[in-house]
């Protein structure tokens, strides 16, 4: 009976060891002479990862991102806002027109606003792509089927601007950056207002090109820089964009008449046209002198320099403000 007992606990111990449940029996293991005891391989201890990020976009469109050491920009106006938060080093890609800064020229080109090229985004193996309209909801649906996250940017005006600043810094990390740099331009602004509040309104149109002329309408960038630095648009009755008749311009008759220039070759065509076409010269704004070139990129992008814009237009419709000279 004992030798039993003694047997039935031998058995439990060595169950309870094969288990690993008990570590206080120790075992020798020998090697034969001349054989090097093998030394363990330390395992490394697995990088963090970051902590997915989801966010809803301009779009509506939800989407979730994992990081943003690598960025492309599908917009010159998303490419303006990353190099001003500080992360320009992380962009990758970026359209034929992301011209600004500088360093923007040196990235890997990924083709047109609207006419990207999916391989290219793709081979580049970005964590996070910054889109916009005019890439196009095809461009956004396949690059998302093929694994990539994509954040529409599509502000609709100047404070929604500021609103896509915050959201973009959050999502790259550079919250404290896109908090001071919107601070900055909301200084700015309202530095600006300030200035020609009260102030009589001149009457002011908005004219991107010239054959035909096409003007800025309410709902656009323009109006509402337009309003900001005290002006009144003639053609606030329109909505956003539209091409308009000679003869209802000169009905219009504005007294301050500001030309996007600086599209490719022809950009100065638009302000030669205002400037020099017989039938313009009854226009206040032509028999005055008051016609202002501004260059297109800063009034056009939805970025930080659209203060740029607006400080610019402040002086054009407001020169007695702002230490400048009507033209004569």
């Amino acid at each position: 009976m004992l030798y039993k007992k003694v047997l039935l606990v031998i058995c439990v111990l060595s169950l309870l060891l094969a288990a690993g449940c008990i570590d206080n029996v120790e075992q020798e293991v020998s090697f034969p002479t001349g054989t090097p005891v093998p030394t363990p391989t330390p395992v490394e201890a697995p990088s963090p990862q970051p902590a997915a990020l989801t966010v809803v976009d301009d779009f509506g469109r939800v989407a979730t991102i994992h990081g943003s050491n690598r960025i492309v920009s599908l917009a010159p106006s998303n490419t303006e806002i990353l190099f001003a938060l500080g992360v320009g080093d992380r962009v990758v890609g970026v359209t034929e027109y992301c011209n600004f800064p500088k360093e923007a020229a040196e990235r890997e080109k990924v083709g047109g606003v609207a006419t990207v090229d999916v391989e290219k985004v793709v081979a580049l193996r970005p964590d996070v792509v910054f889109g916009c309209e005019l890439n196009g909801k095809e461009t956004f649906d396949l690059l998302e089927s093929l694994g990539v996250s994509v954040v529409g940017i599509n502000p609709q005006n100047v404070s929604h601007i500021l609103e896509d600043i915050l959201l973009i810094g959050n999502i790259v990390g550079a919250e404290e950056n896109a908090s001071t740099l919107v601070a900055e331009m909301q200084a700015r602004i309202e530095a600006v207002k300030s200035e020609v509040e009260g102030a009589p309104k001149p009457r002011v149109a908005h004219v991107c090109w010239h054959d035909p002329l096409w003007v800025a309408g309410a709902g656009t960038f323009q109006h509402e820089l337009i309003e900001l630095a005290g002006g009144e648009n003639v053609f606030s009755d329109f909505e956003d964009w539209k091409s308009v008749s000679l003869e209802e311009f000169i009905r219009r008759n504005p007294e301050v008449i500001i030309v996007s220039v600086g599209h490719g070759v022809e950009g100065w065509a638009p302000y030669e046209f205002i400037t020099s076409d017989e039938r313009l010269k009854a226009v206040d704004a032509v028999r005055n002198g008051r016609v202002y070139p501004i260059d297109a990129d800063i009034i056009a992008r939805a970025g930080p320099r659209i203060v740029d814009a607006l400080e610019e237009l402040a002086k054009d419709i407001h020169p007695e403000l702002f230490g400048e000279e009507a033209a004569a």
